[in-house]
């Protein structure tokens, strides 16, 4: 059952949308983005009444709620540019790469950008459409000190464990065991998910 807070939020964004809602409608509308918790859909509502022209539609919702997955233009931006990078990436982002590739291989950077973009992006709709969570993967580059970098910021930034950074790179991470014995010996460790 819908929380009166979140029908409120449909009925008044759908109306400065240019649509009144009727309570039968916002229902409706709420029962349709039920798979998404609350919190999100309301700061995807708050986006739509600043960002949304003409009629309210989930669809419109749903484009808007962070699930964790990067925009387009970060995720292009978080493309490996050499086979010495690691990167911790989606199964979005791996398929546009897919994508771009070829036409990175033959010089076309501007069309490789685009082709990325856009099959990224109907990709991430695609996948929030069917209600999937982002799922993070690791694709592993030849450059060890890179790859602990990349395990480390993917581990602070929430989008693997701990526990999954140190199965991905057993040798290159300390065990909690290893840290303590660091710690005691005077070396300063950055734990992670900890402020430096």
């Amino acid at each position: 059952m819908p929380s009166i807070a979140l029908l409120e939020a449909i009925a008044v964004t759908a109306e400065l949308c240019g649509r009144v809602f009727s309570a039968p409608a916002a229902k409706m509308f709420a029962h349709d983005l039920s798979r998404f918790p609350e919190e999100q859909v309301l700061a995807a509502l708050t986006r739509c009444r600043r960002e949304v022209r003409g009629v309210l539609t989930v669809q419109d919702v749903v484009s808007r709620i962070d699930d964790g997955r990067p925009g387009p233009d970060e995720a292009w931006a978080l493309m490996p540019r050499d086979e010495a990078q690691t990167i911790v990436w989606t199964d979005e982002m791996a398929s546009a790469w897919g994508v771009a590739l070829p036409l990175l291989d033959v010089g076309d950077n501007v069309g490789a950008r685009l082709a990325f973009r856009e099959h990224y992006a109907r990709a991430v709709t695609l996948a929030r459409d069917a209600g999937r969570a982002p799922h993070w993967q690791v694709s592993y580059g030849t450059d060890p000190h890179g790859r602990l970098l990349a395990l480390l910021e993917a581990a602070d930034r929430g989008r693997i464990t701990r526990e999954q950074a140190h199965r991905f790179a057993p040798h290159e991470l300390p065990t909690p065991a290893g840290l303590q014995l660091l710690e005691k010996a005077g070396v300063k460790v950055k734990r992670i998910g900890s402020k430096p």
